[in-house]
């Protein structure tokens, strides 16, 4: 692929969002082609005592093939993976997931920290993460750990974002590579993997 830095080729997306993040995974999933060369793994903030039609609800609106991650399965590119209510989501080497009940994690699971910190572990440099819309600070620690690996970091712009908390915590807590508005988050996120736009 013309003017892609394959030293710094990403592998995988890790997306954390909790109030409001319905609406803006709609957009950034809806808005990535079906052939996004990376699967993308997926933490949102559910419901812990009720099953969710959110990975149908995605599927039915993104180009990707979207399902609720199980335990053991492969990430395959083309498709993106939703943490089940009341499991943490990992990721493991060769992109293996792995489904935890361990302990919350700042009152939640599943836990965008616990799923930036498996993927900086695994992926490093070649790492994408975003995050999104939501109340509290969910991503942040996560977001330290992506940037010590030296993963690439990006927040909605918490001034535009439905709840500023997350995003906010996020930009507060490391350097973030960039802060955007929810319109343009897929299309940075297919011109950093196709190297088409640098940071």
């Amino acid at each position: 692929m013309p003017g892609r830095l394959e030293s710094t080729a990403y592998q995988i997306v890790a997306i954390g969002t909790s109030a409001g993040g319905v609406k803006a995974l709609v957009r950034v999933l809806g808005d990535l082609p079906a052939d996004f060369p990376v699967p993308v793994v997926i933490v949102q903030h559910l419901d812990p005592h009720h099953d969710t039609i959110l990975a149908e609800l995605l599927d039915r609106r993104s180009r990707l093939r979207v399902k609720l991650a199980e335990d053991g399965e492969l990430a395959e590119p083309g498709a993106a993976y939703l943490a089940p209510p009341d499991r943490h989501l990992l990721v493991e080497t060769g992109g293996r997931l792995v489904l935890s009940k361990s302990d919350k994690v700042r009152f939640v699971r599943p836990s965008a920290d616990l799923l930036f910190e498996s993927v900086a572990e695994v992926y490093g440099p070649a790492a994408l993460f975003c995050v999104l819309t939501g109340t509290g600070f969910d991503g942040s620690k996560g977001a330290k750990a992506a940037t010590s690996r030296e993963g690439t970091v990006v927040a909605e712009d918490p001034s535009t974002a439905e709840f500023k908390g997350m995003p906010q915590a996020v930009v507060n807590a490391v350097a973030v590579d960039l802060v955007l508005p929810l319109n343009d988050i897929a299309g940075a996120l297919v011109a950093l993997i196709e190297g088409t736009r640098s940071l």
